[in-house]
């Protein structure tokens, strides 16, 4: 697999994932980082299949179009997402980029229609995890309950060696792994959800 973590522009973190034997790829969040992108792509000889966005704020999707046009691909959202897409997903589904498998799991919280992808390893986790914090949930159609939720059901059941690489660049490094950011994030400390509730209203 290669892969590849992208901050060009802001704070923002692109990714790119492809199979090294077939050259196909999948582009997460594009947001500001688009040329970078394009040129990685031209660099390397390959064709994205996909450009998957975690969820619809600008940030992580303006983008889109710009390497939809470039290579012909699909977009790719949660059903609830308000964004342009060619395919919609739900949690579990997968998308297949070359030989690679790339898991949906849906992780509301932030936004309704957040997603992270978990493939080879590694979980690109949008603006749900951050290394050494979690995404605000003080938005319109952000919910602490669903943030809880997706945190402490989902994320924090995967194994503690599979790598966290998030939407932002917020933390002391890049990414992180499942196990480090269970020993060390305040915002996992554990919590009743009420608690959990009441802690994402502190300022």
């Amino acid at each position: 697999m290669l892969f590849k973590q992208i901050k060009h522009s802001g704070d923002n973190f692109s990714y790119v994932v492809a199979d090294d034997n077939t050259k196909e790829a999948a582009v997460v969040d594009p947001g500001f980082n688009v040329d970078r992108i394009i040129q990685f792509l031209k660099d390397n000889g390959l064709k994205a299949k996909y450009v998957i966005a975690t969820h619809h704020h600008g940030d992580h999707t303006a983008g889109n179009e710009k390497i939809k046009a470039f290579s012909g691909a699909a977009i790719v959202a949660h059903r609830l997402s308000s964004i342009e897409k060619d395919i919609e997903v739900a949690d579990g589904d997968v998308l297949e980029v070359g030989g690679l498998c790339i898991r949906v799991i849906h992780t509301p919280g932030h936004t309704r229609d957040g997603i992270s992808l978990l493939v080879d390893g590694k979980l690109l986790t949008g603006d749900t995890l951050f290394v050494g914090e979690c995404g605000r949930t003080d938005l319109s159609d952000s919910s602490a309950e669903d943030m809880h939720d997706s945190l402490f059901d989902k994320l924090m059941r995967l194994d503690n060696g599979v790598e966290v690489y998030p939407g932002h660049d917020y933390g002391p490094r890049p990414f992180s792994t499942i196990g480090a950011e269970r020993r060390s994030n305040y915002t996992l400390k554990r919590r009743s959800l009420e608690e959990f509730v009441e802690f994402m209203k502190e300022p």
